[in-house]
């Protein structure tokens, strides 16, 4: 919607993509870069309740049928399920034996083309535990152009964070949204554009990963 589509055009879209995917509902958030994690039938009574999505940037299911979305035009989803097929999370872990878990890195902007200032490579090197300062320090390339800038790994570092909290089976993340014109949405390229929707669901007890 904040792309100033058409809200019935909008509307048609997401209803043939819960078709796609066999689901009947979907947790549609009101996307805020913050912490709030919202169950998904909390999102959906929320939303019932008050005609509009809640706010979060994440969400929880362990109930077949819901799909946990978010939606993206250069941002990483990261879509996450336990082994067993017990419970799906967009972008964050909610409990369980992080080894247990599988992670999947969706398409996002790409090495090549994430440029940060040196208040965001400061604030990664600031934050990286001791074990992790090599690998931090060579996510970020000092950009060939820019003087003072720098080119940012954002999938190497989702990672990093990925495995301090012990989650070490993760897949995808080679992606780039603003090189693949052809195929992905991406702001920093377009500017005025739309956004892609990247799901996950439980279906009849096994998770199923989808972007």
């Amino acid at each position: 919607m904040k792309s100033g589509d058409d809200p019935a055009a909008v509307a048609a879209n997401r209803a043939r993509l819960l078709a796609l995917a066999g689901v009947s509902e979907a947790t549609w958030l009101a996307q805020v870069h913050g912490a709030r994690i919202v169950g998904a039938q909390e999102a959906l009574r929320e939303a019932q309740a008050s005609g509009a999505p809640p706010q979060a940037d994440a969400s929880v299911t362990d109930r077949a049928g819901i799909a946990c979305v978010v939606r993206a035009a250069d941002c990483m989803p990261v879509l996450i399920c336990d082994e067993a097929g017990r419970a799906v999370r967009v972008a964050e872990l909610a409990g369980g034996e992080a080894s247990a878990l599988h992670a999947y890195l969706g398409p996002c902007i790409g090495p090549q083309s994430f440029e940060v200032g040196p208040d965001v490579h400061d604030a990664f090197m600031h934050a990286a535990a001791a074990g992790e300062r090599d690998a931090t320090a060579s996510a970020f390339v000092a950009h060939p152009r820019n003087a003072g800038k720098y080119l940012a790994d954002l999938p190497a570092l989702a990672r990093l964070r990925l495995q301090r909290l012990g989650v070490t089976r993760i897949a995808g993340g080679d992606l780039c949204t603003v090189t693949d014109r052809e195929r992905f949405y991406s702001y920093r390229r377009d500017r005025e554009t739309g956004r892609m929707a990247a799901l996950i669901w439980l279906d009849d007890g096994a998770q199923t990963l989808g972007d």
